[in-house]
């Protein structure tokens, strides 16, 4: 459709590997260069032109209100014989990604695409509608298992937070008087997800969240390259991202579960903590507080909104609580008891999403005949 200049859109991008809608802000038509935008309805197929090798894909919600995206973003309704739901559930399953990868089309990197003409040329193996709405429901059931647990660590991640803006009385101190040194990241080449297999990886800026630690979030290493010991992330290292968005600048977290060859990205520090004035549970803890996220934060600079940096003399400036050990060692522990909780919680739903894909494969290649199989997770 061609853009109106008075009217202003809310645009809307596709997520990797079948995650999803990714909602963007609203996009008047006087600040875009589009000239026509695609409508995105309901319960349509949609993908990333661009993206569909990193798997791009998904149907959009039976409830979507109105939303636009670029001709990158090409959308398809289904025939009769063929479930949305079921396809939603299809376009989270590696030998869709798969197909996509092979249907890319380019020089490589972001000018590969996959055109609609590529697209439709995709060979799977449909079952009949009645076994698409088997599957969907069988696998409903399990997502929906995945969504209570998700609920309830949420929940618990609710009074962590509260727990950790609990933050000590006592007096302040600048970050710099009970830090040993900051260590540097490295700049490197990097491809596609890491796998096991992979000698050595580095590690994404998601890798850190606020107060978790994620060692998949990592990338496989194309170029060889000499790292001193300074780049090698150990267990128990503190990381911080010392650049990201504004929302995610200054995350803090523990390593831990490092596979060998793990290296330390550009945009992160390794935080080496005096132990003898500070624990870094406590740091790990403390630093992820709303309160010392917020002046962490507020250190941060640079002329893009989608990307600022924390210096070292700003992030060593900021004052944060520094009780004695004794003390330190209970706000750990009371946050470490939620922790806990959600540890367990977050294993449980990883050992589903396992479960969920096992089954999903054996559906999809009927080994496993849902006609007549009791099935149960």
């Amino acid at each position: 459709m061609d853009v109106d200049p008075e009217q202003t859109y809310p645009i809307v991008g596709v997520l990797n590997r079948g995650r999803g809608l990714l909602y963007r802000e609203s996009v008047a038509a006087s600040s875009t260069s589009y000239k026509k935008l695609n409508r995105i309805g309901p319960r349509v197929l949609v993908y990333s032109r661009l993206k569909a090798f990193e798997g791009a894909i998904t149907v959009t919600p039976d409830d979507l209100p109105e939303s636009f995206a670029s001709q990158e973003f090409p959308t398809f309704a289904f025939a009769s014989d063929a479930d949305p739901d079921f396809f939603r559930i299809l376009a989270t399953t590696q030998r869709m990604w798969d197909a996509l990868q092979d249907a890319s089309k380019g020089m490589g990197g972001r000018r590969e695409r996959v055109k609609p003409a590529d697209f439709l040329n995709i060979v799977m193996d449909i079952p009949p509608l009645r076994v698409q709405k088997r599957i969907v429901e069988v696998i409903g059931a399990v997502d929906d298992q995945i969504a209570a647990l998700d609920t309830e660590s949420e929940a618990l991640e609710g009074i962590l937070d509260s727990l950790r803006s609990d933050l000590p009385e006592t007096d302040h101190q600048p970050i710099s008087d009970v830090l040993l040194g900051i260590d540097n990241g490295k700049s490197v080449q990097a491809a596609g997800e890491a796998t096991a297999e992979d000698e050595y990886r580095i590690l994404k800026s998601s890798a850190v969240q606020r107060g978790w630690f994620k060692p998949s979030e990592a990338k496989t290493l194309t170029e060889d390259a000499t790292f001193s010991l300074s780049h090698v992330v150990k267990n128990g290292d503190l990381l911080i991202t010392r650049a990201n968005t504004p929302e995610r600048v200054g995350f803090v977290a523990i390593a831990k579960n490092v596979p060998d060859g793990t290296v330390l990205n550009d945009m992160m520090w390794r935080l080496r903590v005096d132990e003898s004035r500070v624990s870094t549970d406590y740091f790990e803890h403390a630093l992820s507080s709303r309160e010392l996220r917020t002046r962490i934060s507020g250190t941060s600079g640079g002329t893009s909104k989608s990307m600022v940096t924390i210096n070292k003399r700003g992030f060593g400036a900021v004052r944060v609580p520094v009780p004695p050990l004794p003390e330190q060692g209970e706000y750990v522990r009371r946050c470490g008891a939620v922790v806990g909780g959600i540890t367990a919680i977050r294993a449980e739903e990883a050992r589903l999403r396992k479960v969920r894909a096992g089954l999903l494969s054996g559906l999809l290649d009927r080994t496993i005949d849902i006609e007549s199989a009791d099935l149960e997770v």
